[in-house]
């Protein structure tokens, strides 16, 4: 069936085994987190998961919707996953993308609100207050379309053309099939992302074939459709409803989208889970409680 979802977890879950041929998976519990590791890697594997060839990893993360304490060893470990993606050396660019104006579709921008911006900190001032070492880091709030009349990609592209990172991360809020991921799911990937495309307003896409650097995606489902939403269930209450039926429901072109009644703790709780993972991960050098502090 094809469900709107930004979650290749999800695609990979709807699936069968034969089509499940050049896609590997691997599944691991750490820190409280489910960890999964899917990599497509054929041509045919794509079309059949409806994602580019590439690796995504996926944080299953109960906690992160209910509790406001985020879990220091949580933070470090998803921190290894972001520094397995991102190259070791050079400038990194974190944009966040979405509409602030749109509590469900924030997290970009609050993400990038407490970000640890260094780029602009000399070595000689880092080496005075205590970070030697310190790597550096950009961060953008592009803003949208509608508000700029500018492409997201045209801005992120300008802006790389002179700062010239090593990387750029980008963080989107997605959209999920099940109500059970919303806020309390990361999925991180190595194939960029198209802005808007869970909600079916799809923008230039943005990735390593059009920036010229790797694209790292990093975002959390916000929101879920509201057909998928019914249709999802529908199958899990082991009602049947024919094919047909299905994808005439899931074409149809007025769509309506949910989100939790607590989106706004979702997203601050989230915005709050990234940026300490990526300032984590591209500070490795200062201790997790004291990142903390200078994001307090």
């Amino acid at each position: 069936m094809n469900f709107r979802t930004d979650l290749a977890l999800e695609r990979h879950e709807s699936i069968t085994e034969k089509q499940r041929e050049g896609i590997s998976f691997e599944c691991c519990k750490s820190c409280g987190m489910k960890i999964s590791r899917i990599s497509v890697e054929t041509d045919e594997a794509a079309r059949q998961l409806r994602k580019p060839i590439g690796k995504y990893v996926t944080l299953e993360i109960p906690f992160l919707k209910d509790s406001a304490d985020i879990h220091g060893d949580a933070i470090e470990a998803f921190a290894e996953e972001i520094s397995s993606l991102v190259p070791e050396k050079g400038t990194v660019l974190v944009a966040g993308l979405g509409n602030d104006r749109i509590t469900p579709d924030a997290l970009g921008p609050e993400s990038v609100e407490k970000l640890l911006a260094t780029r602009h900190i000399t070595p000689e001032i880092a080496e005075s207050i205590g970070f030697d070492g310190l790597r550096s880091v950009a961060g953008i709030v592009p803003g949208v379309l509608g508000n700029t009349g500018i492409e997201t990609a045209e801005i992120i592209s300008g802006v790389c053309s002179q700062i010239k990172p090593s990387a750029l991360i980008v963080i989107d809020a997605l959209a999920a099939k099940s109500t059970e991921r919303l806020g309390t799911t990361v999925q991180m990937c190595n194939t960029g992302v198209s802005p808007g495309a869970g909600v079916g307003n799809r923008r230039s896409r943005i990735d390593e074939s059009s920036m010229g650097i790797p694209v790292i995606a990093i975002g959390v489902p916000t929101v879920v459709d509201a057909v998928t939403m019914t249709l999802d269930f529908i199958e899990k209450a082991g009602l049947e409803i024919p094919e047909r039926q299905k994808q005439k429901y899931l074409r149809g072109e007025k769509g309506m989208m949910v989100t939790p009644k607590e989106i706004d703790n979702v997203i601050s709780r989230a915005a709050t889970f990234i940026a300490m993972g990526i300032n984590k991960a591209l500070q490795p050098g200062i201790p997790t409680e004291d990142i903390f502090a200078i994001m307090a």
